[in-house]
């Protein structure tokens, strides 16, 4: 009779959980994966990621043809309607491709899916739906929730989380956005473009926290030329609910005084946290940080040997590609291999119109971290209204910025305002992966006429020499 039940339970089939116990069933360990709701996936795939994705595209494509955008290419739309019940049934469709697919793919590799909320019973027990497991290692990969804000609660009808504003039976009259980061800009884009007014209230004295002080100047721009209200360095102190309308409470962050702004769809957008509620984590003799979050070694293992934890239930950015990645890796560790996730390398995507991408270090940090050690930056910078490909398409908004050590010339960061800045942040991650210097990427031959070029060029301009500004 087996020790165990399993070589490894994950609790969690989010993109860490998933993935990482398809990759330890792949190195020949017998693993279950427990998750409580009825398709696979996580809030990635289910209500996040993947539905925000299909309508950020969707609406997009509305807003090229009912505004009437595409007329200079010579083509023109007449009596363009909204059928916003078929927007989101090619959303679900999509959504339930892939969550179908990672089901496919336990079945495939010998996953077992125990369905139903896990609890630890001990170090290496776990309950689910009253029902016993037991196994050599468990991987926490439990995720992240919305972050609640006080004086403001969702109701999921008039004040939403993100999931409630993937799912809205109309178009808004007008929304607020708690929260000027990512969730948020992407949300109210969609909502924007379909004809909604949106208002971004934002606590801090720009959006888009933590990104490169340049980006953030720039995207603030081009989104209030898209029609975007924003109200920078402004708290909400509390919201009143009465039929379809709330009331919020605002004043400016630093104290003065209050107002309040009318709208009939509030969405509450400023952060998340990590689930570990519900888990019982004492009885498996783990604690949580002053975050909340489960800390972890290199190697992905909590203080408790056998016991591991990956993706947003630690500590790190809250990015889907940052799980997977550290669920393979922490597979690859419970199997005996060695994991790795370089954390110095890990891509940022903001999926507006344009996309915002960003890699490595800001400039900002850079050159506090080069004034630490006595060094110096050197920065490069393309806007892509001299790339020809852009200019072609006319989508010629924002820049490549490219920031590299000023006597070693290696690449530390790397920022993309553009039309596809997210596949185009790949190269930037590879090259970095590789130690690349600005010069390296300067001499890569890039494909013409491609956005590409803006990166190859932005390289050049660190030492100054771009060909086309």
């Amino acid at each position: 009779m087996a020790e165990h039940d399993y070589d490894l339970i994950v609790i969690g089939a989010g993109p860490g959980g998933y993935v990482a116990a398809i990759r330890a069933a792949q190195l020949g360990l017998k693993t279950a994966c427990v998750e409580s709701r009825e398709t696979l996936g996580g809030t990635c795939l289910n209500v996040g990621c993947i539905p925000s994705k299909a309508l950020l595209h969707a609406s997009e494509m509305f807003h090229e043809a009912q505004s009437g955008s595409l007329a200079k290419f010579g083509i023109d739309f007449k009596g363009v309607s909204l059928n916003l019940d078929q927007m989101h049934a090619e959303k679900a469709k999509a959504v339930g491709e892939l969550t179908g697919g990672i089901e496919f793919l336990f079945k495939k590799n010998k996953v077992d899916w125990l369905k139903g909320h896990a609890a630890f019973t001990s170090p290496n027990s776990i309950d689910v739906a009253g029902k016993s497991y037991t196994a050599k290692n468990i991987m926490i990969a439990t995720g992240s929730s919305v972050m609640p804000l006080p004086g403001v609660e969702i109701d999921q009808k008039v004040i939403v989380d993100s999931t409630g504003a993937l799912a809205s039976p109309q178009v808004p009259k007008h929304m607020v956005v708690i929260g000027g980061g990512v969730i948020g800009l992407e949300l109210g884009s969609v909502w924007l473009r379909l004809g909604a007014q949106v208002t971004v209230v934002e606590y801090l004295d720009q959006i888009l926290p933590g990104m490169d002080g340049e980006v953030r100047k720039e995207a603030a721009k081009i989104f209030k030329k898209q029609g975007f209200n924003i109200r920078t360095g402004t708290k909400v102190t509390g919201a009143t609910v009465k039929g379809a309308t709330a009331t919020l409470t605002v004043e400016p962050s630093g104290g003065g005084a209050s107002e309040t702004i009318k709208a009939d769809c509030v969405l509450v957008a400023i952060g998340r946290r990590a689930n570990t509620d519900g888990l019982a984590l004492d009885k498996a003799g783990l604690t949580v940080n002053a975050r909340g979050q489960i800390e972890i070694g290199h190697d992905f293992q909590t203080n408790v040997p056998g016991i591991y934890a990956v993706g947003d239930v630690c500590p790190g950015p809250m990015l889907a590609h940052k799980a997977e990645d550290e669920g393979i890796a922490a597979a690859e560790f419970v199997a005996g291999l060695n994991g790795i996730v370089n954390h110095d390398v890990i891509p940022g995507v903001v999926y507006t119109y344009p996309e915002i991408a960003n890699v490595g270090l800001t400039e900002e940090e850079a050159k506090e971290k080069a004034a630490l050690s006595g060094g110096e930056v050197k920065v490069g910078k393309f806007p892509m209204m001299a790339n020809s490909r852009a200019k072609t398409n006319r989508d010629t908004d924002g820049f490549v910025k490219v920031i590299a050590d000023a006597k070693t010339d290696r690449v530390l960061g790397v920022h993309i305002i553009a039309s596809i800045a997210g596949a185009m942040i790949a190269e930037a991650c590879t090259a970095m992966e590789f130690g690349a210097t600005s010069e390296d990427i300067a001499y890569t031959c890039h494909a013409h006429p491609t956005h590409a070029e803006a990166l190859k060029e932005a390289a050049m301009a660190v030492t100054g020499k771009p060909i086309h500004m």
